[in-house]
């Protein structure tokens, strides 16, 4: 361990892919969620109380798990009046329970794989809070402007995520050597309950550990070279940015049964990767920054100093004092969205365009998301099925009757096409797309398979969907 400027031992931020599992102790494992549990003792259970990392109280009491590394302490955060705190070591809440603190020989805690503050600070207002989270982050990685600054409003979030019921996600993309991991490593020191995993990892725990102690995941090299791992992690990221959509799982329990159990994996989650997901809509959860799209910044350390870690920690303080104070005067504004994109590109925003008090950064990022739905618009017109929808739209404004055969819009596809394909599509493969794709109804007539007009009204609202003109396809 190297010593820190106040002459403290410092541990490095560890990875969780990096900590050996058989370090672990039961009791610990017992603390994170994992598969077995030791058995227990009701009676001393009831009287020593529950660990907890975090709770929110009807009656508006909030509860934040804070670890001390010099003093290797862990407590509870109790504020109950607007932000008027206490530390304490056991809290009886308003159900009736007995919270204590997590232990601080938890191995995810004493290797500060989840980044914890250790007390309330003050932080000023939000400006000044934002400004400091902004300038940490330009000094140690290399972002983008208005990535930076949606960055910085996206650490905010994390802590008050809770307060909403979708999030996007972050994704830093680019090859290798571009500081993707120092992004991840930066940001994750800030974010709520920063979680270090890496998509080689073993997923049972991530799973736990985002099933106990919530909070932000960092997940690098997301991209998943084995299949069984990338199922698994994708449906982390397809459950885990809407409330109340856990993953199901089964565990063993500790009378060595099968047990079904359902993992909490909703928060805010950032990724590092190479490339894109196959899953459009996956991908369209992501704000993803492009890396090493420029050069370096010479200013930039090669490796982080010993306050990088000492800043991060004072910042959480900060941060964890907004979320004291804060949590319960944020929420969805509905009067941000952004007219004229499609609603899951809203749907996903809304949470962070809700935090964001500054007119012109919210206008920033309203063009960002524009773009970035008529990037989305101009890759489904290039798609088969846009083409189809184009051909069947032409097809209906040339004809008098009140069908269209497959094979007409067939005909009007491999012409307009061109040969893109290689060789013409049938009528089959129409039918295909209509029915499997496009969820057109049809019917077969004359022993034909058409298209009625009354399927009109949804294919002109498929049509604007995938950004096709009324222009008619060639003939």
């Amino acid at each position: 361990m190297v010593p820190d400027a106040s002459g403290m031992p410092r541990r490095d931020i560890k990875p969780v892919w990096q900590i050996a599992s058989p370090s672990i102790t039961a009791d610990a494992a017992y603390h994170v969620g994992m598969t077995t549990e030791p058995e227990r003792d009701p009676k001393k259970d009831e009287k020593r109380g529950t660990p907890a990392i975090s709770r929110v109280c009807a009656d508006g009491t909030i509860i934040e798990l804070v670890y001390d590394r010099k003093q290797g302490r862990t407590a509870l955060v109790v504020s109950r009046f607007d932000g008027l705190w206490n530390i304490e070591q056991q809290v009886h809440t308003d159900t009736g329970d007995i919270l204590t603190p997590y232990s601080p020989r938890n191995n995810l805690i004493a290797n500060e794989c989840v980044m914890l503050p250790s007390q309330p600070e003050p932080f000023g207002d939000q400006a000044e809070l934002l400004a400091s989270i902004e300038a940490f982050l330009n000094r140690y990685v290399d972002l983008s402007p208005l990535f930076l600054r949606i960055a910085s409003h996206y650490v905010l979030l994390s802590w008050v995520h809770d307060r909403f019921n979708e999030l996007p996600y972050l994704r830093l993309r680019g090859e290798y050597g571009t500081g993707k991991t120092r992004g991840l490593i930066v940001l994750g020191s800030l974010c709520y309950r920063g979680f270090f995993a890496s998509g080689a990892s073993t997923v049972s725990p991530i799973f736990h550990t985002l099933d106990a102690f919530g909070g932000t995941l960092m997940l690098d090299e997301a991209d998943f070279r084995f299949s069984d791992s990338k199922s698994e992690l994708v449906k982390i990221l397809n459950n885990g940015n809407v409330r109340g959509l856990p993953v199901l799982r089964t565990i063993v329990n500790r009378n060595r049964e099968f047990d079904p159990y359902a993992f909490k994996v909703f928060g805010p989650k950032i990724i590092a990767m190479r490339g894109s997901f196959e899953d459009k809509a996956l991908e369209s959860r992501f704000l993803t920054e492009e890396m090493g799209q420029r050069p370096l910044r010479q200013d930039i350390p090669i490796s982080l100093p010993d306050a990088f870690y000492e800043e991060a920690l004072g910042l959480r303080n900060k941060l964890l004092m907004f979320r004291l104070t804060q949590l319960f005067r944020v929420g969805a504004d509905t009067s941000v969205l952004i007219p004229g994109v499609e609603p899951r590109i809203n749907q996903v925003a809304l949470s962070l365009l809700s935090i964001v008090d500054d007119p012109m950064v919210r206008r920033e990022i309203g063009d960002a998301l524009i773009g970035q739905h008529d990037r989305v618009r101009a890759e489904r017109s290039q798609t088969a099925e846009a083409g189809v929808l184009k051909a069947l739209q032409a097809a209906f404004a040339e004809t008098s009757g009140v069908t269209v055969s497959y094979q007409e819009i067939a005909d009007r596809f491999n012409e307009a096409q061109g040969g893109r394909y290689g060789k013409p599509v049938t009528s089959r493969w129409i039918g295909n797309v209509l029915r499997q794709r496009l969820r057109i109804a049809t019917y077969k007539s004359r022993g034909i398979y058409v298209v009625p007009l009354a399927e009109r009204p949804k294919i002109d609202e498929l049509a604007a969907r995938f950004g096709i003109t009324d222009e008619p396809a060639a003939r």
